[in-house]
Order: C-alpha cells, then structure tokens, then sequence
C-alpha cells in the first residue's frame, strides 16, 4: 500500500512518520511530475494508482498550499483524484482544502482559524465515530466545520459545539493534528476504509 502526502507546505513530515509506523509506503508531492509518476501505469503492468490508495493533505497554511496547488498544476489533477473516489484525511488547513471554497470535494463550509492565532492553540480528548473514545486531539489555529452542506457528508466529532471531524465517502476531515499524538487509530481508520 502506498499513500501521496502532499509536501508543498506544513506538517508533512509527521504524517509519514506514523504512516511508515503503520507500514504504508509514503511519496511525496511537491510538484506535477510526482503525481504523475505516481498516478501513472507501472512497466511491471497494473496502474500504480492503484497502488496508491490514499493521499494526505496536511496542516499548514490553506491559501498558501492553495496557491501552490494552482500555479504547480497540480489543483485539478488531485481534485479529481478525490472525485473520482481516492481515500483522502485532510488534517487542519487540509480540510479547509477539501471544504465548498477550495477543492470542493467535500460537502462542508469551514471557519478558518476559528479558535483564533496560536495562542488559541490547545490539546482535548473526545469521541470520533467509528474509531472510539479518548482520540487525542491537538488543535494549532484551527479551523471547524460551520455546516454540512448535503446528506452524504456526516460530522464525526464534535468538541464545545463544533464539528471538529467529518467524513464523506472515502473523505475524512479533521480540524486536529491526529499526526501530532502517539494515537494511531485515525491514520488506520483511513487505511481500513479501503
């Protein structure tokens, strides 16, 4: 199994590190050349998109990462990756990605920085639907999901009031950094959907 973690911007790094922790071979995204390598058909035979069952789209800064996605070419590729039904986490400003104003994907109008700058940063446990109790949940400026805009789109955490966690489909989004804690059961809740 192979996972694409966009690398433009952001805490990348970490999101490899407990995906090799739960054996999933990571690749990089740091231009149009990677996804396509990685998207394309392998000489041995079979397409290594196939291969590539999910992508990691990290915290960082939305409007950067944004502008890179664009001016790389790599926006609409990878937007139709996920249409097309690519197993994809957002964490932080990679769920600000997947909202109704960016890629579009997912079903959801996002609050950006709702908790405020970063020292409105803070760390809580709560419950995630499907995975359990006790998820550890590391907040840095983060957003929240201020809506669901269809049917087909569940919040799956909700912390002080606010959906902090949904999934649509192979699309999980998350206003926390599940990559910043020891707990691994988000990153294999994504895994196991496959």
């Amino acid at each position: 199994m192979k996972a694409a973690v966009l690398a433009l911007q952001g805490a990348f790094i970490e999101h490899e590190q407990v995906l090799q922790r739960l054996g999933v071979e990571t690749v990089e995204i740091r231009q149009l050349k990677d996804w396509t390598e990685f998207m394309s058909p392998s000489p041995l035979g079979g397409v290594r998109g196939r291969l590539c069952r999910l992508l990691i789209l990290p915290g960082g800064e939305s409007t950067v990462q944004m502008r890179l996605l664009r001016e790389l070419g790599l926006f609409e590729p990878i937007r139709q990756a996920i249409a097309d039904g690519l197993p994809v986490l957002g964490t932080c400003a990679g769920m600000i990605l997947l909202s109704d104003s960016y890629l579009g994907t997912m079903h959801i109008r996002v609050r950006r920085n709702a908790y405020g700058r970063q020292l409105g940063s803070f760390h809580t446990t709560g419950a995630v639907d499907g995975i359990g109790a006790d998820v550890p949940m590391t907040f840095i400026r983060a957003p929240y999901i201020e809506k669901v805009l269809a049917d087909d789109c569940s919040p799956i955490a909700i912390v002080d009031g606010h959906i902090v966690a949904a999934r649509q489909g192979n699309q999980i989004a998350t206003a926390f950094h599940p990559e910043l804690d020891e707990d691994l059961r988000l990153h294999q809740f994504l895994i196991d959907m496959i």
